[in-house]
């Protein structure tokens, strides 16, 4: 047998009227859960019981969804209202006017400008007010000069840590190369030591092997006048040679 038809009125009996509340109440809120998750909804349930208790569920921040309704409902009455409309940009222009007036008149006191009007409470507050944030910008100041002071000792130490590398690596080098030197001329060097540390051999035979040869031309020999003969004699003379002297 089926389940009959729940007439939808109010419950008079107090009790059932309870019981009633705290299963539908029940039922609202998973239902309001579900919708949020499956569909990736902002859902905001707010139920007040009949003694006045409150009942509420917000898949995000109940804040931000009654702002959120607020602004989502002056937007649809603004354009059901044209005129409306226009009158609540110009209280927004009218606003953001007073607050620029307003800010452009701080700034100028806080430049020294326009301060006739201040009192003394306000030109002491003004005073406190310059004090801290001058502190503030000095504080910000240190803190950007102290952390590039760290940044730059951290660079110098990295470089004095490379620099001792690289001169590690230089004398290694260096030592490569002495130990090759010495493998590559230690033995001929060694040669030449023992030959020019040994004792010469000549041979003699007596006499120089290589004596000096002078040469010299001696000075030819006046010539005696001889008177002339008959042709008979001089052939059976000889006429004399010219001398020639050489000399070791």
């Amino acid at each position: 047998m089926g389940r009959g038809k729940i007439v939808i009125r109010r419950i008079d009996n107090s009790t059932s009227r309870q019981v009633t509340f705290s299963k539908r109440r029940n039922g609202l809120l998973k239902k309001a859960r579900e919708l949020s998750i499956l569909c990736d909804a902002e859902v905001g349930l707010i139920v007040f019981s009949s003694t006045g208790k409150l009942q509420e569920y917000s898949s995000s921040s109940m804040k931000s969804i009654i702002g959120r309704y607020n602004k989502a409902k002056e937007e649809s009455r603004r354009l059901l209202n044209p005129a409306s409309e226009v009158k609540f940009w110009q209280r927004e222009a009218a606003t953001l006017r007073q607050q620029l007036q307003y800010l452009q008149g701080c700034h100028r006191q806080l430049m020294g400008e326009e301060l006739s009007g201040l009192g003394f409470k306000d030109l002491q507050d003004l005073e406190s007010q310059l004090e801290t944030s001058l502190k503030v910008v000095r504080t910000k100041k240190d803190q950007i000069l102290t952390d590039e002071i760290k940044e730059l000792n951290r660079k110098g130490t990295l470089i004095i840590h490379e620099n001792i590398e690289l001169h590690k690596k230089v004398d290694l080098i260096s030592k490569e190369n002495a130990e090759l030197h010495k493998k590559a001329y230690g033995a001929s060097e060694g040669n030449e030591a023992a030959r020019s540390s040994g004792v010469p051999y000549t041979i003699s035979y007596g006499y120089d092997a290589h004596p000096p040869i002078h040469l010299q031309l001696s000075q030819p020999q006046p010539q005696p006048q001889v008177q002339a003969k008959p042709p008979s004699q001089a052939k059976n003379k000889k006429t004399p040679a010219k001398a020639m002297e050489l000399g070791y």
